[in-house]
């Protein structure tokens, strides 16, 4: 097993620990006695692990968490998406591939038609691409399912689930989409055509660590498409040309 696979699981156990601790918190704790501020940061906390888990996916697509061991790597990223938002791995891997593939066109799924589309226009229909009605079905059977148990173990079941996995899930999808999707791919006046840049997405202009907080380096998202054989955690390197050997040894194509 190579450094760098060593680091992506160990991120992603980290990511999955993350996720069950700061969901087991919530069994303890008084919605109704808990100070604000500390509601707050709660929710931005589970909401920075549920992002996580989706990149956990994503890395599995591009067949980077566990290369050389296809079957396991599918099984991992199957995990990390159904835990995300009940979302099928194949049917988003088959959409990730075309979005890859037709960036910034009509037959990219993540794209907006409309030649200007308003971010809400744009963001509802990404979403709609995502969460079919059987995936909410099963969503909010998930979380009665959790309220049902939390509700045995004390008061505030209800807001605790709304707080903590509902509100998370709508914050994230917010987070990926302006991160990872408008923002980066989004019609600009004078943007360079597709022959200079062929994969029509540029990055944010941001630090490491505000890169990292925002959407686990997903506004690097030129070096992502133009290097889709890099982990997530490998993104920053490629941004401020520091990835020469990784680019030398990394895969090509979306192995799922």
């Amino acid at each position: 097993m190579s450094p760098t696979t060593r680091r992506g699981l160990l991120l992603a156990a980290g990511i999955a620990l993350g996720w069950v601790l700061s969901l087991a918190l919530i069994v303890w704790l008084d919605p109704v006695t808990t100070a604000p501020v500390l509601l707050v940061l709660l929710v931005l906390v589970r909401t920075l692990f549920h992002t996580g888990l989706f990149i956990v996916g994503h890395d599995a697509m591009h067949g980077l968490l566990l290369p050389g061991h296809p079957v396991a790597n599918r099984r991992l990223g199957q995990a990390a998406l159904l835990v995300y938002a009940a979302l099928p791995y194949d049917a988003i891997l088959a959409n990730h591939r075309l979005h890859h593939r037709h960036a910034g066109t009509a037959a990219d799924p993540d794209h907006h038609g409309d030649g200007s589309p308003h971010p809400l226009a744009w963001y509802r229909s990404f979403m709609a691409g995502y969460l079919a009605p059987g995936r909410v079905t099963a969503l909010v059977g998930g979380w009665a399912l959790l309220a049902a148990a939390l509700h045995l173990l004390g008061n505030g079941a209800l807001v605790k689930v709304l707080l903590f996995c509902t509100l998370p899930l709508l914050l994230s999808s917010l987070q990926l989409f302006l991160v990872g999707t408008y923002l980066p791919h989004r019609p600009r006046p004078g943007a360079p055509s597709a022959a200079v840049l062929p994969h029509r997405a540029t990055s944010l202009d941001l630090p490491v660590w505000l890169s990292l907080l925002s959407c686990y380096h997903f506004g690097y998202h030129h070096e992502h498409h133009a290097f889709p054989g890099l982990a997530w955690h490998q993104l920053p390197a490629a941004r401020f040309g520091r990835a020469g050997p990784l680019l030398s040894a990394m895969p090509t194509a979306l192995q799922g």
